[in-house]
């Protein structure tokens, strides 16, 4: 059964009306259809319909992290779930692993970090504003993934405490004054993630991974149509969600060792004249001649 505390996501298969809800006793959430009360919530279970005082249906299911994350309260732009999904593939998190992120915002990539790090990984977040960490922090809470985080409000220019992550997101205005912090903060080998929503800011972006000697670096843009479910007349909705903004995602490497410089024939030489059983076969032999025949005249060697 549903219980006080738990995320409900009510959708009617009339209008496609949906709400998202945290359950709790005495409270109640309008529609279109009447009152629905969370006490009546709590008499069902997910996957169940619930009739309004109007006679309607609505469903309850269990909310996706996507809708989540999509509906959280908000003070900054959020990353889109089209491109969260992206994200946490490009920089191939994992349960267990440690994600630096710099742009904590309201939460929402966040959140998602958190939920795929598990309960052994951490999600280690850095934004310079106070009431952005705080708002952030209570949507984490929302979703039950707060205690995997460590919020902190701090100036990048400062710097990553972190050593050794496993993945770094930047979702800052000017990524490329930072691409040194990032460097530091990753683990060789591994992957840096940025958003960026103009291409200006792409330009100088990479131009900032090639002197850090980032590889593997690619840039991508995610558009996202959903069709009408009517089976008798499928189509693309009418509006699509377009250009939200510009993913870059690049590899650290380490630096290449220095190329030894060749031996010079005049080293060659010189070392020749100090080592007698290093001479070329030839000169060996004129010496030998020589030896032999003192009044003989040293010739070329042909």
């Amino acid at each position: 059964m549903i219980q006080a505390g738990d995320l409900v996501f009510i959708w009617n298969p009339k209008k496609g009306d949906s709400f998202l809800v945290k359950v709790q006793p005495g409270q109640s959430q309008g529609t279109h259809f009447g009152q629905i009360k969370h006490a009546d919530l709590m008499e069902h279970d997910y996957g169940e319909g619930l009739r309004t005082p109007k006679g309607e249906v609505y469903f309850l299911l269990r909310p996706t992290l996507g809708e989540y994350t999509r509906r959280l309260k908000r003070q900054t732009q959020i990353v889109f779930p089209k491109e969260a999904g992206f994200i946490i593939e490009h920089l191939n998190i994992f349960p267990g692993c440690t994600v630096v992120e710099c742009g904590t915002g309201s939460g929402s990539l966040c959140c998602t970090f958190a939920h795929f790090v598990g309960d052994t990984g951490k999600v280690c977040t850095y934004d310079r504003r106070e009431e952005f960490s705080a708002l952030a922090r209570k949507n984490a809470e929302k979703w039950g993934v707060a205690h995997r985080i460590e919020f902190n409000v701090r100036s990048l220019d400062e710097g990553f405490k972190e050593r050794g992550a496993d993945a770094v997101f930047l979702d800052v205005p000017t990524p490329w004054d930072y691409i040194d912090k990032a460097y530091e903060a990753l683990a060789p080998g591994n992957h840096l993630g940025i958003l960026v929503p103009t291409t200006n800011q792409i330009s100088e972006t990479l131009r900032a991974l090639q002197e850090f000697g980032f590889a593997d670096v690619q840039v991508v843009e995610i558009m996202l149509r959903y069709f009408k479910t009517e089976p008798n007349r499928i189509r693309p909705e009418d509006m699509m969600i377009g250009h939200t903004g510009y993913l870059i995602f690049a590899v650290k490497t380490l630096p290449l060792p220095e190329i030894k410089a060749e031996e010079s024939p005049e080293s060659s030489c010189a070392e020749a004249e100090t080592e007698p059983s290093a001479l070329p076969k030839c000169e060996a032999q004129a010496g030998d001649a020589a030896a032999d025949a003192p009044s003989a005249v040293k010739g070329p060697c042909i």
